[in-house]
């Protein structure tokens, strides 16, 4: 139990236990029963007047580019440890940008060579090549898938989607076969799909 709702169990006026006996029953100190949480210094206060108002603005941004933010563009002498405490911690701020790990490996999925990495490609429309990433925008974020003529570089279709769907992906696969003709590699780093 957290030590805020055992400090509001603590009843003052209890008839038959007393405050000291109170604070052992619930395992805690009895000092920390009186203590009395600081309040943030002006420049914490400051600091996350800032940061609300800039995050409003750009809410894919998290807390080592808030501090970076903080330090350089306006000046600021902070440690990237206040920081980090303000904006998740105090402010319970998070990034709405993706995290790092945004495909995981599936271990019962079976592992594929690269059988790509001898091969000479010496034409057009003989290897393409997909990928998704993310755009941040104003109010969170857009995929964007691309595929690629590898011999070429030429864009062979795009599309952008609020939600990663393998429909999407699909979808944009099939339209890019419509358009131009079928390659004779497709390659992607993502689990494969079966077009029909």
């Amino acid at each position: 139990m957290p030590l805020v709702q055992k400090r509001k169990m603590i009843s003052k006026g209890h008839l038959e236990m007393s405050i000291v006996q109170q604070c052992e029953s619930l395992g805690i100190h009895r000092s920390g029963y009186y203590y009395e949480p600081r309040q943030e210094s002006d420049l914490n206060l400051q600091l996350m007047r800032l940061m609300d108002e800039h995050y409003l603005e750009h809410p894919y941004k998290g807390a080592p580019q808030m501090y970076r933010w903080l330090k350089y563009d306006k000046g600021f002498d902070i440690n990237h440890k206040r920081i980090d405490r303000l904006y998740y911690d105090v402010m319970g701020l998070t990034s709405l940008q993706p995290g790092k790990h945004t495909t995981r490996k599936n271990k019962a999925h079976k592992v594929f060579p690269y059988l790509l990495r001898n091969l000479k490609i010496t034409k057009a429309n003989q290897v393409w090549q997909i990928d998704i990433t993310y755009i941040p925008m104003l109010n969170g974020f857009m995929y964007l898938v691309a595929i690629i003529d590898v011999y070429s570089r030429y864009i062979v279709n795009w599309s952008l989607s609020n939600s990663m769907d393998k429909h999407w992906v699909c979808d944009c696969m099939k339209e890019a076969f419509a358009i131009n003709c079928r390659p004779q590699i497709v390659n992607m780093d993502f689990p494969t799909i079966v077009y029909t």
